[in-house]
């Protein structure tokens, strides 16, 4: 099918409307507690630096693991409706344990254990590739980046909602009965308009391989680089999440309404510039930009704590949304083409990719704070995360801006 607006693609589609209605409603849901993870751990409910950085570490092993597994599990029998219904009821049982029950033990239970058992995440991009794959490469390209968008376009709206709250004395518990809506409205929305297998309009043909051979093929030596040197490349906005909410918040003149009020500018300016992408990329290899935005948003990762005090820090918004629409939206791209014959074990790869990188961004974080501080964790992750771009380019550096399906 020839090209045609990402934006058109969507609209005319049913279940690439139901993939960009859920990534939104995704989007608003993390963004109701994602930015105050760190602050409710080390302050709210006492784990501390270390605390919190342990609890990053068993969140990334069972995230990888769920992830890997429904993943294959969605290529070996093309059930992917189940895979999003168990998904949204996880993040609901999450949300409802915080809302009820809020405590220490609570919220280690929660993201460590239960909130990573969702994968919706990874399957909204597998079913908008299944979707799309009727299109054009261009095409399908610029659908996955809207819908990577509209992941983002929420923080402009809930987020500034967040500080004003914040700032007339709301607790910051309350984000996870907000959080709760949200997960049952989904868990309805997917219940009642994700299609059955047999429902298909396009071509799914359950994958012939056994479980120990697809996880041989994901561990293939040339698969399994590009993995780590994308986790790398990723570590550096794990680490802007972790340290910009404990930054802010004990910053004097700043708090918790700064926090929300900067994440929300940040993926307010993000939307535009991931929609663009798709302008851009006939014009670079994917590889290259990946490491100009990796660059550009090192800027922000360590601005933020430089900054911090100083109306400068508003400046750092900027390499932070060019810096975050390229790093956040190819490596999607990129992975998928990777296993586009298997898109759930693909959006598997998502997962390996953020297990490498929540890894590098916990040990950045707890060596940074345990002998220095916040800016020594952020210098610490900028290095490791540029490493990981230059070591995509190198590790591509004789194929073409996408990578080839032998790859793997």
């Amino acid at each position: 099918m020839p090209a045609i607006s990402p934006f058109r693609a969507i609209l005319t589609d049913k279940v690439l409307r139901l993939t960009a209605l859920l990534m939104i409603l995704q989007g608003a849901l993390a963004c109701s507690f994602g930015p105050y993870i760190s602050v409710l751990a080390v302050r709210q409910f006492g784990l501390g630096d270390r605390g919190y950085a342990a609890v990053m570490v068993v969140s990334t092993l069972v995230s990888v693991t769920a992830a890997i597994a429904a993943g294959i599990r969605a290529d070996q029998t093309n059930n992917r409706r189940s895979i999003a219904l168990w998904s949204s009821a996880v993040m609901l049982l999450g949300t409802m344990m915080m809302s009820f029950l809020p405590g220490s033990v609570t919220f280690v239970m929660a993201h460590a254990l239960i909130f990573p058992l969702s994968t919706l995440f990874g399957q909204l991009f597998a079913q908008s590739r299944l979707a799309a794959q009727r299109y054009d490469p261009a095409t399908r390209d610029g659908i996955l980046a809207t819908v990577r968008a509209l992941f983002a376009l929420p923080f402009v709206v809930v987020l500034p909602l967040w500080s004003f709250a914040f700032n007339h004395g709301t607790p910051i518990v309350a984000v996870y009965p907000v959080a709760a809506v949200l997960a049952a409205l989904m868990l309805a929305i997917t219940a009642k308009g994700w299609p059955t297998a047999q429902a298909a309009k396009w071509q799914d043909a359950p994958s012939d391989l056994s479980l120990r051979q697809a996880l041989v093929e994901l561990a293939t030596p040339s698969l399994a680089l590009r993995v780590t040197a994308l986790g790398a490349v990723s570590v550096g906005g794990t680490a802007y999440w972790a340290i910009m909410g404990l930054v802010l918040t004990a910053t004097e003149g700043r708090g918790t309404g700064t926090a929300a009020l900067y994440a929300g500018l940040v993926a307010g300016l993000e939307v535009p510039f991931m929609l663009l992408l798709p302008l851009v990329l006939p014009h670079f290899r994917r590889t290259h930009l990946i490491l100009i935005g990796t660059c550009i948003y090192t800027l922000q990762l360590v601005g933020i704590p430089l900054l911090a005090s100083s109306p400068l820090l508003w400046f750092a918004l900027i390499p932070g949304a060019i810096g975050g629409a390229i790093t956040l939206t190819l490596p999607i791209a990129y992975l998928q083409d990777a296993l586009g014959h298997r898109p759930g074990t693909g959006a598997a790869l998502m997962a390996l990719m953020k297990v490498a990188g929540d890894g590098m961004a916990a040990t950045c974080f707890a060596l940074g704070t345990a002998y220095s501080g916040y800016m020594f964790a952020a210098v610490l992750a900028a290095i490791v995360t540029v490493l990981g771009a230059l070591t995509l380019v190198f590790a591509d550096r004789r194929v073409g801006a996408n990578p080839p399906s032998s790859v793997a």
